[in-house]
């Protein structure tokens, strides 16, 4: 499952403050608003996944969430307001709170979950063009497979502890205050093994490497990150597992840079076709030959557009644009006939064949004719 990261979604750093959110997000709610794109469904789609970001983003508390557990921290709710899904936020803005705090409700010790990983991958411009499907091997805490991640030898099981009773906290009085702090006995996870497992020695977890295929969907950018949902380290005794996400790099290409899904490249041509006019024939990513007209009398920097030949729209449908800026050269080496064609050609100039080199002498002319 491949899930977009908040912050890519609206086009800010992580670090943003809260006014560049804010402004970020009206700009593309403007530019994906169903009432401005036709009844399109992938703007549409665009608009709801770019709300959905600022709703998280603008409120602190959902945001500090989401930076500590990303789009797991709201998988059991969907922002329909129920009692259910205020009940899973609470359980995060306590976990991420809870000590700061002075502690939770009260309650049993709960599992924590296992730790997320990072993956850094390299791909090419074609890969992030087409998508890929890659192994990749990582070095992870599993659950134990003799004790079933319980930390117990096979055939026992852990204990309540006696210190704690199961809570995982003990409180101390000092003064007006109480602070709690995890049991010293069991460690804040509220069972106690006597007996542990030979093989995770207690923990219920095991280093472990194992392969995974990655599905990188087409479009990906540079920093574009995919989420493999529960293949993180393991939770300890048990615990739900973290997260894995993947990284992507682009690698730099020899020919085309890429800015959203609009590729530039640069094309020199002569300076007779430049004059003429003519044909460019370019390759593209996708495999075609796209053909672009040079109109005559194409100046040095001019830019030419063939639409839909650039980067797929990530998660959605069509391309971007292919854009060839013109650059024109001028011969370094000229045979004898070339050479006494282009002094025939200089010999039948008017001036008006270069009108920009003509208006800045007639300036330059005016601008000292007082001196």
């Amino acid at each position: 499952m491949t899930e977009i990261d908040y912050y890519e979604l609206l086009e800010v750093d992580r670090g943003a403050d809260a006014s560049t959110i804010k402004s970020a997000y009206r700009k593309l709610a403007m530019k994906y608003h169903p009432d401005k794109n036709g009844g399109c469904k992938d703007n549409e789609a665009k608009f709801k996944a770019v709300n959905e970001a600022y709703d998280c983003l603008k409120d602190p508390q959902k945001r500090a969430a989401y930076d500590r557990f990303g789009h797991a921290a709201f998988q059991n709710g969907g922002g329909g307001g129920s009692a259910h899904d205020f009940a899973g936020f609470s359980d995060i803005f306590e976990s991420v709170f809870g000590e700061f705090m002075g502690g939770g409700r009260g309650g049993r010790a709960q599992p924590r979950r296992g730790a997320d990983l990072r993956y850094d991958m390299e791909i090419t411009l074609e890969e992030a063009f087409h998508g890929k499907s890659a192994d990749i091997t990582i070095d992870v805490t599993a659950s134990c497979d003799s004790c079933h991640g319980t930390g117990a030898r096979p055939g026992t099981h852990a204990h309540t502890c006696s210190t704690c009773a199961g809570h995982g906290k003990v409180r101390a009085q000092q003064g007006f205050f109480v602070v709690e702090r995890a049991c010293p006995m069991c460690n804040g996870s509220g069972q106690v093994i006597e007996d542990p497992c030979r093989d995770c020695r207690g923990d219920g977890r095991v280093e472990r490497t194992k392969t995974l295929t990655v599905n990188i969907p087409a479009g990906v950018d540079e920093g574009t990150r995919v989420r493999m949902s529960g293949e993180g380290e393991a939770g300890p005794r048990g615990a739900p597992p973290g997260d894995l996400y993947i990284f992507l790099h682009v690698k730099r290409h020899a020919i085309f840079e890429r800015e959203g899904t609009t590729l530039f490249a640069r094309a020199p041509i002569s300076f007779t076709t430049a004059a003429l006019g003519g044909t460019l024939a370019i390759p593209g990513l996708d495999g075609r030959t796209h053909e672009l007209k040079i109109p005559a009398g194409i100046q040095s920097g001019k830019q030419l557009r063939h639409r839909g030949a650039g980067m797929p729209v990530l998660q959605g449908r069509g391309h971007g644009d292919l854009v060839i800026q013109i650059d024109v050269e001028t011969p370094t080496r000229l045979s004898t006939r070339q050479r006494e064609l282009l002094e025939m050609f200089r010999e039948t100039e008017t001036g008006d064949e270069c009108p920009e080199a003509q208006g800045f002498f007639a300036r330059l002319r005016n601008a000292f004719a007082g001196d």
